[in-house]
């Protein structure tokens, strides 16, 4: 069967989103709107919700940002997902934290909490975060550097999860007839000490009802593959065309086989925009509106986003320039420029195709032709499952839920019911042993 994330944004992937009659357009802060997102996401049996986020209000040219809702000003995602794990029973909850902007202890904190609050569905989304604007919220004036932020971001992650191993599953007895409240043996020091970080431990949370909340990663560059291999257990992925999502398949799980891991205790989920219809003409009608909504100016700042540079010096209709690779995501800029040259495309046509669907693969037509394409990822080596993106919200969702689910379950290649409680479970994921159950050793305080 194949997985099926849901990856929300406040109204929608696509540009402009907030214009579309049926979405939302107050959606970051309509609480009401994100418990109606969760039910219908949880109503067509997905694996997971998917939050996304940074700490900084993404910077601009002024055009594109007044006309943008994306992660302009909108949740805290943790904070978001506390409210829907009380709304929802089965679907899993992911959201980002970034291990360049956070501390190793606040994050194993609050994951393990959602992963109580929610009965074992928590995932942690591991970024390194991607803007100079993030930096400048937290006292740096530029960016850590790519390979720094991933050296960072291992021992960040081995701390936190040596963090949620600090009680063992069974160490709080809470034993009234004898006043003893927790098993001291069975608690935990880590007592950490590396380049990057320092932490004593033991965590203030017991041990996460999933041992450990799911890891998620979307490592695209050779240095973020090669991370997202070692300890991801979902991989978000920005694959634009089916080739490219084989070879990035089969590299990546190779990367697994070779870090002595399971391949198949690692899922990659490519990331899939949509606009569907009873008929490919009606599709075709529905994407070629979405499109009047775009401003070019607004286009075009995505593109620049995505590729790292400013975009604003080059002519919009002449070709995408040469750029180098930014300090952000290395793989959506490698993604975007190999469309942009397989295709020949203008500044503005790719800005367009990258409006469309955040940089992420569009499919358009009729039910039957986006569960074929679905499909067809799904049983050549291209996929274990989709990160589906709705490009306007709340009418999109209702439509991937209501018609193309239904036709994937008629074709076997769906659940129709959850399989267990807990996001592993979804995923068909095993539950991590502790460390100190596997002969890890206690450090004293």
């Amino acid at each position: 069967m194949m997985h099926l994330g849901a990856f929300f944004a406040p109204s929608g992937h696509h540009t402009a989103s907030w214009r579309h009659p049926a979405a939302q357009a107050d959606a970051a802060i309509n609480v009401p709107h994100q418990l109606e997102l969760a039910r219908t996401a949880e109503r067509g049996k997905f694996d997971l919700i998917f939050l996304a986020d940074s700490v900084a209000a993404r910077e601009t040219h002024i055009e594109h940002m007044k006309r943008s809702t994306q992660y302009v000003a909108n949740f805290e995602p943790l904070t978001l997902l506390s409210v829907l794990s009380g709304a929802t029973k089965h679907i899993g909850l992911v959201a980002t934290a970034s291990t360049s902007y956070c501390e190793p202890f606040h994050v194993a904190r609050w994951f393990a909490s959602l992963d109580w609050l929610s009965g074992g569905r928590a995932g942690w989304n591991i970024v390194t975060s991607a803007s100079e604007a993030e930096a400048r919220n937290f006292g740096r004036k530029e960016h850590f550097d790519h390979e720094v932020r991933y050296q960072r971001a291992r021992e960040f992650t081995e701390v936190v999860r040596g963090l949620w191993d600090s009680w063992d599953d069974d160490a709080f007895v809470r034993d009234k007839e004898s006043g003893l409240f927790f098993d001291p043996e069975k608690m935990h020091y880590l007592n950490h000490q590396g380049e990057f970080f320092s932490v004593r431990g033991p965590l203030n949370v017991p041990r996460p009802p999933q041992g450990h909340p799911v890891l998620v990663q979307a490592g695209s560059s050779d240095t973020g593959r090669g991370f997202a291999a070692e300890v991801a257990e979902a991989i978000f992925t920005t694959s634009l065309q089916l080739t490219e999502a084989r070879d990035y398949y089969a590299d990546v799980k190779r990367r697994v086989v070779a870090a002595g891991r399971d391949p198949d205790q690692c899922v990659i989920l490519p990331g899939v925009t949509y606009c569907v219809g009873k008929t490919d003409a009606e599709a075709q009608e529905q994407y070629d509106f979405m499109l009047s909504l775009v401003h070019p100016i607004a286009a075009r700042e995505i593109a620049a986003l995505t590729l790292g540079h400013d975009l604003a010096p080059y002519p919009i209709d002449g070709p995408v320039p040469d750029l180098p690779p930014p300090n952000g995501s290395v793989g959506t800029y490698l993604s975007a420029m190999k469309l942009a040259r397989d295709e020949n495309l203008t500044i503005r046509q790719l800005s367009i195709r990258l409006a469309t669907g955040r940089n992420r693969f569009v499919i358009v037509g009729s039910v039957e032709h986006v569960a074929d394409v679905l499909e067809e990822w799904f049983t050549t080596g291209a996929a274990d499952g989709f990160n589906i993106l709705p490009p306007y919200m709340p009418g999109a969702l209702d439509d991937f839920v209501d018609l193309v689910i239904p036709e994937l379950q008629r074709r076997g290649l769906f659940r129709t019911e959850y399989s267990g409680p807990t996001l592993r479970d979804h995923l068909g994921l095993s539950r991590p042993a502790s460390r100190y159950a596997l002969g890890g050793v206690s450090r004293p305080a």
